[in-house]
């Protein structure tokens, strides 16, 4: 069989490659808590002829460490006790992709389980396959597109480094949303990560500029749940690479500085099994009743899960009145101040919800809008009216202010418990704990700045 989009493969095309040589290294690659892909890189033949159906094995670790790579004490799937064991990759053959940015490369996705093959609850991956089913279980299915800003820097990630990350050159020295001339100064890289993402499968739709000096989007068709998840995954490891091959650097955290921070705006729609839309309808602004309760449980319950939407201490940073990053849980008609925006027309229409930043895990952002929308379809919840003008001046509940909230927030919800199960729960709130607690100890450079001298 031969697949149907260039640059993604077959299991059988992949086979063939690699017995003529086209490919000689296959990743297989999971998603860590983080929504990084780790694994490793395999040698090809290796592969085809030694693993074939067979998962590869890999530390437990890697789904209970936080940013740094940490062995974090208190979680129930691993630990010192248990001995770090093992888990096993099982290669997803459906989502076999070429990687351009690396000579004979291919990469496969993998699901997480136990070595005697049960799933790990806490895997980003397998969290929103479980809000597929439950989907599914209504005759729906999900389409999704998420929308990567990013900053580029004209400094190495070696140089960025060893700077503390401070006096950096970005790629741009002006505000560049929109302009041609700006984004030309970056075109040698824009369109080379362009073309790379389309070689390995994905339909790229744009590129633009955005607000912050060197800061730039570029834009993808959407696709169902967890394929998508899966293309943001490669594309954020893709761009940081090609970067570095580029001899420059690049970052999708959601606050690098007092100006813009990057979003990561997501996009949400649904299917029934004739493919039809499942939000247009009749009712006003062309939407149907299960449009209406799914946006009001996704506006009633996003504050609790804010944790899978907004995930670091340094998500919260990007909350600033006035910035395009939103403040208060509203939804409008094409209204950037929203925390939801609903764009699109009849069998387009679709809901945009605006908290998550560049740094959010896209598996578990994309669980929770689908968790709180269907939480809004049972629970038959009413929509409020539209908003219309400035939210960030509205009377309104808002988005959590920091990270120890959005925990205890999301510990005592039993939407996330009654979605997720008490398994992912505790497990993502003891990494909560984990990541608010190692940030209180630390001693910042606003501090030394503030009381070196003069306190």
């Amino acid at each position: 069989m031969q697949s149907l989009t260039p640059g993604r493969l077959t299991r059988d095309e992949l086979l063939g490659r690699i017995e003529s040589g086209a490919i000689d290294t296959v990743i297989l690659a999971m998603t860590d808590m983080q929504g990084r892909l780790q694994g490793k890189r395999l040698d090809a033949t290796y592969f085809a002829d030694e693993i074939g159906d067979a998962p590869v094995e890999g530390c437990s670790y890697l789904l209970a460490s936080d940013v740094d790579m940490r062995t974090v004490d208190g979680f129930a799937l691993t630990s010192w006790d248990r001995g770090y064991g093992d888990l096993a990759f099982k290669s997803d053959f459906s989502t076999i992709r070429m990687v351009p940015w690396h000579e004979k490369t291919a990469i496969i996705f993998a699901d997480v389980e136990t070595v005697v093959g049960e799933p790990v609850a806490p895997s980003p991956r397998q969290i929103l396959q479980q809000q597929v089913s439950r989907l599914a279980e209504r005759g729906w299915s999900g389409l999704t597109g998420t929308e990567l800003e990013f900053i580029v820097f004209n400094d190495t990630y070696e140089q960025a480094w060893t700077a503390g990350y401070r006096n950096l050159t970005p790629a741009n020295q002006y505000n560049v949303d929109y302009s041609l001339m700006g984004t030309s100064r970056v075109e040698p890289l824009l369109g080379r990560i362009r073309r790379s993402m389309s070689g390995a499968g994905m339909v790229v739709e744009s590129v633009k500029g955005e607000c912050n000096f060197g800061q730039h989007e570029i834009a993808f068709k959407y696709h169902t749940l967890v394929d998508k998840c899966d293309e943001h995954g490669l594309f954020k490891l893709g761009a940081k690479e090609i970067a570095a091959q580029e001899g420059c650097s690049l970052t999708f955290m959601a606050k690098f500085d007092e100006r813009e921070g990057n979003s990561c705006h997501i996009h949400l729609s649904l299917r029934d099994d004739d493919n039809k839309p499942v939000f247009a309808g009749d009712g006003p602004h062309g939407f149907s009743e299960v449009f209406e309760h799914f946006l009001a449980g996704q506006l009633a319950y996003s504050r609790e899960l804010s944790l899978f939407l907004a995930p670091n201490i340094n998500s919260y940073k990007r909350f600033v009145a006035g910035s395009f990053a939103p403040t208060a849980l509203l939804w409008g008609i094409d209204n950037r101040t929203c925390a939801f925006r609903v764009v699109g027309h009849g069998s387009s229409i679709r809901v945009e919800c605006r908290i998550p930043g560049g740094d959010v895990n896209q598996y578990l952002a994309v669980s929770a809008l689908v968790a709180a929308g269907l939480r809004g379809v049972e629970e038959s919840l009413p929509l409020a009216p539209a908003f219309a003008g400035n939210a960030y001046v509205a009377d309104a509940p808002r988005v959590p202010t920091n990270l120890r909230e959005a925990v205890a927030l999301f510990d005592a919800s039993r939407v996330a418990r009654d979605a997720f199960g008490d398994e992912v729960v505790d497990h993502y709130v003891h990494a909560g704990h984990v990541e608010v607690d190692t940030y209180a100890a630390a001693v910042t450079d606003w501090e030394r700045c503030r009381g070196f001298e003069r306190l």
